[in-house]
């Protein structure tokens, strides 16, 4: 007895683990946002899933893939941290720097193509189809003549996220 018992408490607990929890709703219905938390060894997983995604789109549009480039991802990095700063998600650095200022700054010997920037909570995969869903940013990602990519963010203590995405010639 105590044996049928058991196996029914066990297959119980393996039942309730592949159900899925219901999403707590807001007042007007709709699911609350889940925080979207990088962990330190998530980094190299975001920058290359989200080259991976924008070289994917690219490809689809007939368009040659572009690569990571340290000094863009130096620019991009920058420009994030001082849009938290800042407070505000706008191409202009606290110093009044432009994206073709931050990108000389680093070294890049190329041209700039464009910038593209984001605050919110979301992650890096719902960004992409964000700056997709707008015409001057899909413009930046599928810039025939980009062939470098600069890719960074910074994420405050409550979650919110500030992205980063340069493109190069």
């Amino acid at each position: 007895m105590v044996r049928i018992f058991g196996l029914l408490f066990s297959v119980l607990l393996a039942v309730s683990a592949c159900t899925t929890p219901e999403p707590q709703l807001a007042a007007d219905g709709k699911p609350l946002p889940r925080v979207y938390k990088i962990r330190a060894g998530d980094v190299s997983k975001i920058q290359f899933r989200m080259l991976d995604s924008v070289n994917s789109l690219r490809q689809a549009s007939g368009l040659g893939p572009v690569k990571f480039d340290a000094k863009l991802n130096a620019a991009a990095a920058t420009h994030s941290r001082d849009m938290s700063i800042q407070n505000r998600p706008w191409h202009f650095g606290s110093d009044g720097s432009s994206p073709i200022d931050r990108v000389r700054r680093v070294g890049y010997s190329g041209q700039l193509v464009g910038e593209n920037i984001s605050e919110t909570y979301e992650n890096e995969v719902e960004t992409l189809a964000a700056w997709m869903d707008q015409n001057d940013t899909r413009r930046v990602i599928l810039a025939p003549n980009a062939r470098n990519m600069g890719f960074a963010w910074l994420q405050e203590e409550g979650g919110k996220l500030w992205w980063t995405l340069v493109m190069g010639e």
